[in-house]
């Protein structure tokens, strides 16, 4: 029987806001220096080559490189490959919008993730599982942000991802062994992907007992609201013994 919850998963799920929302791009670790990103203090930048590495400045950044350029440049290759003439059925609109969409969607993403890998209660599942998203593309939309619907979501082994590119399973690697050593349980293992594009967000996890989010088993159906309504205000909430909070 589907469990039934006294509060949604989002403290804005049915409060859509009254003005386009600032992008949110959820907390970052720079790459390099392993600083944690304070929105306060300013906003950490994204690689523009994969989208997915993040850095506290540029001198971080420059010092980054030779390490990250190889995974760099493989998952930018993407976007070559889908304007090659054998691809030309693909949409080369695709890819770049398949980036912004993850960008945008970063903590609600990695959020159902969370859920989906039940890390809560089985932190274990990080090394084993991953979460496989896939969406449908609505090219002809003029909203960026209402491209993508979600077409199915899966649980699949974390093999799928990290066996089929030895280059996306180093890169992987590399950071849970840098998540574990900041005191967290690994890296759990997102995969979106819209036909033949596809793009892994690894997300960083820490210690369940110093996540205060609730266990939800309607992630799903939290992730198509979202979506759908080409929010990216995702807030999530945890149940504490002060009450609702903010995630």
């Amino acid at each position: 029987m589907a469990a039934v919850y006294a509060q949604p998963a989002a403290a804005n799920y049915f409060t859509a806001p009254a003005h386009a929302p600032p992008k949110q791009r959820g907390y970052r670790i720079c790459d390099q220096c392993s600083a944690v990103e304070q929105p306060h203090v300013g906003r950490f930048r994204l690689c523009g080559g994969c989208m997915t590495t993040q850095y506290c400045s540029q001198d971080c950044q420059k010092a980054h490189w030779p390490s990250h350029k190889p995974i760099c440049q493989h998952t930018a290759s993407q976007l070559s490959t889908a304007k090659q003439p054998m691809h030309s059925s693909l949409d080369e609109n695709l890819v770049k919008s398949l980036r912004k969409f993850v960008s945008a969607h970063s903590t609600l993403l990695g959020w159902a993730g969370f859920q989906a890998l039940q890390l809560k209660r089985l932190p274990s599942n990080i090394r084993q599982n991953a979460l496989l998203i896939e969406l449908n593309y609505r090219h002809s939309s003029s909203d960026p942000l209402r491209r993508f619907s979600i077409k199915a979501t899966h649980i699949v082994p974390r093999s799928y991802v990290t066996d089929h590119d030895p280059l996306v399973g180093q890169d992987i690697l590399r950071r849970e062994d840098r998540c574990r050593k900041n005191g967290g349980i690994g890296c759990a293992v997102v995969l979106i992907q819209c036909g033949e594009i596809s793009q892994v967000m690894p997300v960083e996890v820490d210690s369940p007992s110093r996540i205060t989010w609730d266990s939800r088993d309607d992630w799903p159906q939290t992730l198509q609201h979202f979506v759908e309504s080409g929010r990216t205000d995702f807030k999530p909430i945890s149940t504490t013994s002060r009450g609702i909070v903010y995630g």
